[in-house]
């Protein structure tokens, strides 16, 4: 039996790209549109943010932890903000926000109700 996404989000897929809910391709779909109509300068996919860089301590080897966002906007003014769209936060994605508030303190984060 194949389960669902535990929160209920639907993968969708528009342009080649996957989607981890509808709610992001949609709001995929509105920052196309203000791309088109010259609202935003430009915008990414699936931004990646170092949070730790990958260290060992005592022979054990751990990895770098990341923040995935899911779009970076460039506004017409040259300001940048990470867009998140959120059906619910996790208490991982609360501990990732704050570690991001700090080390990118010229970015903020825009969270986006799914």
């Amino acid at each position: 039996m194949r389960r669902g996404h535990k929160y209920g989000a639907k993968k969708t897929t528009l342009d080649g790209f996957t989607f981890d809910s509808k709610a992001e391709a949609t709001y995929y779909l509105e920052l196309k549109l203000l791309k088109k109509a010259k609202k935003i300068l430009d915008f990414e996919l699936q931004p990646r943010f170092e949070l730790l860089p990958p260290f060992t301590k005592n022979g054990v080897k751990y990895r770098k932890t990341e923040y995935v966002g899911d779009f970076l906007v460039t506004h017409l003014d040259g300001s940048r903000e990470v867009v998140d769209v959120k059906g619910k936060k996790t208490p991982v994605y609360e501990i990732k926000r704050k570690m991001f508030e700090y080390r990118y303190p010229e970015l903020t984060i825009k969270e986006v109700s799914a």
